[in-house]
């Protein structure tokens, strides 16, 4: 399946777009890292960062320190802020969130949080809309539940509902918690297309394995085989080029980055 090009008219935008479950700074070593985040973050040279799993004074795990705050003043980006876990602090006005962040070069024009149905650990989407030359960017920004199957499943109903006609051109983005034909992402598929299947060019991290080239596995970071961090995109919006980064130990998931060419006035 190829994706088609943009329409007539104007030539489309070029936007880069990394997706990355961060584990709250806390790389394959055990550490909490936060400059080591940052210097890989800064080196894929992104337009649109989405990450999963930050934390914003959260405790001793992340230092207890604003992640998301520290990383858009690092790089230099704009940052939106989508808390799932949202608690009050005894010790402090601080409040104790964890969630997902996206930080941008591109100006942010509007940006929500939705919580997700399913039990356990809770779960959100962050929905922010992306000022683009000539044109406008949805993004949408999730982590999705490990386990039950039936969890996913409404998330994923969730999400759909929240992707309206105004939206027609955007992206959702995320660890997904589920290989991309997986049967829950069905209602997925009816909107959006996987971006690293339709990818004219993809580079595999762990592409030295002659028999896992171009699957663009992204956890664990050591021994990758899986493909749960995924770019998945609506009509309006090409794809160029996707490739799992080295994460340089600062996470146990891989970093994806997806070149995206984004139809103008739309």
């Amino acid at each position: 399946m190829t994706r088609p090009a943009p329409g007539p008219g104007q030539p489309p935008i070029p936007v880069r777009l990394i997706t990355f479950n961060t584990h709250h700074g806390v790389g394959d070593d055990g550490r909490h890292d936060l400059p080591r985040l940052a210097k890989v973050l800064a080196a894929a040279d992104a337009d649109v960062i989405c990450l999963q799993e930050v934390d914003r004074y959260f405790g001793g795990r992340s230092e207890d320190v604003d992640q998301a705050l520290l990383l858009s003043r690092a790089l230099d980006m704009q940052l939106a802020w989508g808390p799932a876990i949202d608690e009050e602090r005894p010790d402090t006005d601080r409040r104790r969130q964890y969630g997902n962040a996206l930080l941008s070069r591109l100006p942010i024009l509007v940006s929500d949080v939705h919580p997700l149905p399913g039990s356990g650990e809770p779960r959100s989407a962050l929905r922010t809309m992306l000022e683009l030359d000539g044109g406008t960017l949805w993004v949408t920004t999730t982590h999705l539940s490990t386990r039950p199957v039936e969890d996913r499943t409404a998330q994923i109903a969730a999400l759909a509902e929240l992707h309206t006609d105004p939206m027609a051109t955007g992206v959702l983005v995320g660890d997904l918690n589920a290989d991309p034909d997986a049967g829950e992402l069905d209602l997925l598929r009816e909107r959006f297309t996987d971006a690293w299947e339709v990818a004219p060019g993809r580079e595999d991290r762990s592409g030295w394995r002659f028999w896992q080239r171009e699957e663009g596995l992204t956890h664990p970071a050591r021994h990758p085989h899986r493909r749960i961090d995924q770019v998945w995109v609506t009509a309006g919006v090409g794809v160029t080029g996707a490739h799992v980064l080295d994460g340089a130990g600062a996470s146990d998931h891989l970093p994806l980055v997806v070149d995206l060419e984004v139809a103008s006035g739309v």
